[in-house]
């Protein structure tokens, strides 16, 4: 079976001593995960030593760094290489993610080069996809997405996309006050590894574990993992309170 996810993405929230309580809250719940559920805890990086430390001792429970630098080292104040997270152990990576793309101005060509470099490093990346509400209401999402797909994933052979994490982000959906159903994430999850198919053949495609991003939480996770396509979520606000991160964990297939 395909891995099934629940990553949380703490974004540029808590302070260090609340992180720790939310991460000592989840634990206690003392939820044992098959070897193909995953528990990923994208963090701050001041907070990533903490939360490794918080998690190492548990089964399934990972952290990640919410982004890394697309060069390898260098005369960059501020940023973070894959080849840092590497030396701290660090095995996951969010790639892309919708507000890096708006915010920071990320292009797909220099996603490409993040990819490249987290695989070096032995990192899996958690590469993000997705359109925003222009594109939904234009009906042009599907070329959107491939284009995504196309410029930033496409050069990797086979067993190197094998290794890489999708998450499917309906930006349109987030915050806007506009709900996507179970059915129109099923839609596109299913659309993605159609792609994906289309590069790497349907055996390979059916490898990737495919995320959801578009306000995952408490009270619809079940129904939306339940989604063939769907494995799992990579959960914004509802993962900074342990009760609803917890149930999202639960509801993984």
């Amino acid at each position: 079976m395909r891995k099934q996810i629940a990553a949380a993405n703490w974004k540029m929230n808590l302070t260090f001593q609340q992180g720790e309580k939310l991460l000592d809250d989840i634990l206690r719940a003392d939820i044992r995960l098959k070897s193909h559920r995953h528990a990923v805890f994208a963090v701050p990086f001041p907070y990533l030593l903490m939360a490794r430390s918080e998690v190492e001792e548990e089964t399934n429970y990972y952290v990640a760094a919410q982004n890394c630098y697309h060069k390898k080292n260098g005369a960059f104040t501020g940023e973070v290489s894959a080849e840092m997270l590497h030396s701290l152990a660090i095995p996951y990576c969010i790639i892309g993610h919708s507000e890096r793309r708006e915010h920071f101005h990320e292009t797909n060509a220099m996603l490409s080069e993040k990819l490249d470099l987290c695989l070096e490093h032995f990192i899996t990346p958690i590469f993000c996809c997705g359109e925003p509400l222009p594109i939904r209401e234009a009906g042009t999402q599907n070329q959107f997405v491939e284009l995504q797909l196309k410029e930033s994933l496409f050069h990797l052979s086979a067993d190197q996309a094998k290794m890489v994490v999708i998450a499917y982000e309906p930006i349109w959906a987030i915050g806007t006050g506009k709900t996507a159903t179970s059915a129109q994430a099923q839609e596109m999850h299913a659309f993605v590894r159609s792609i994906l198919a289309s590069q790497y053949g349907p055996e390979v495609a059916g490898e990737f574990s495919i995320l959801y991003g578009g306000s995952v939480k408490a009270n619809n996770a079940t129904e939306l993992f339940a989604c063939p396509d769907v494995d799992g979520g990579l959960v914004g606000g509802a993962s900074l309170v342990a009760t609803d991160f917890i149930e999202i964990m639960k509801a993984l297939k």
